[in-house]
């Protein structure tokens, strides 16, 4: 017979150039949620609105970076630009910023398979970048990483969206992770999938890792614990 439905009479807004972070158990849906959301998986029911504001990319960065082994970082990063049609000296030049921007000039002739863990979160995190999307989608991007390289990778991430703010949306079952990097945690739960919880986290921006030791974010945090 048919298996229970993820979502039902589900609805979540999203709030443009904000960064909104789900929360929720493992295998809750969160991954699934956010490929529906990209159009990566076909919804039965319902629709994604894309909202009012004129069609832009949208860039989704996995768990694991996806980098295609035979291309070369730089041709990785260039890749939604080819699939934009942008010409070529301005993809290039896209490009070489873009890897500036991650410490990453030196590595752009190389095969992933001669990066790090975090040096291939990096070039991915460049390829979603170069596109200038309105909407970035992020699936635990941090989630396999060491602790140290994750911190630095967190701080990178939030200075790249804040000096964009593109719509963004980012999934993760750390909870000190959600509250640094967001505006709004939106805990999720429940068979089918509900919002258990959307709690507004008015920390000012710019974001530093040093915030995460701000007495506001322990009420916070326990806030979302309660509902998880």
């Amino acid at each position: 017979g048919a298996g229970t439905p993820l979502l039902r009479g589900f609805s979540l807004a999203l709030e443009a150039g904000r960064l909104t972070v789900l929360v929720g158990p493992s295998g809750c849906g969160k991954s699934t949620l956010l490929r529906l959301v990209a159009g990566l998986l076909p919804a039965d029911a319902g629709r994604v609105e894309p909202g009012r504001s004129p069609p832009g990319t949208t860039a989704f960065v996995f768990q694991q970076p996806t980098l295609l082994p035979w291309r070369s970082v730089a041709d990785n990063v260039a890749l939604p630009l080819e699939l934009l049609g942008w010409p070529g000296a301005q993809r290039q030049r896209e490009v070489a910023r873009a890897l500036a921007e991650v410490e990453l000039t030196e590595a752009a002739g190389l095969l992933p398979r001669a990066l790090s863990g975090g040096m291939q979160m990096r070039v991915s995190l460049a390829r979603a970048w170069v596109g200038r999307p309105r909407l970035v989608l992020l699936d635990e991007p941090f989630a396999a990483l060491d602790a140290l390289t994750r911190r630095r990778l967190q701080a990178r991430f939030l200075a790249q969206w804040e000096a964009r703010r593109p719509t963004a949306v980012l999934v993760t079952h750390d909870i000190d992770e959600a509250l640094l990097l967001a505006d709004r945690v939106v805990v999720l739960g429940g068979e089918p999938l509900e919002v258990r919880a959307d709690i507004a986290v008015p920390l000012a921006r710019p974001r530093t890792p040093t915030m995460r030791h701000d007495p506001a974010l322990a009420a916070i945090a326990a806030r979302v614990e309660s509902v998880l």
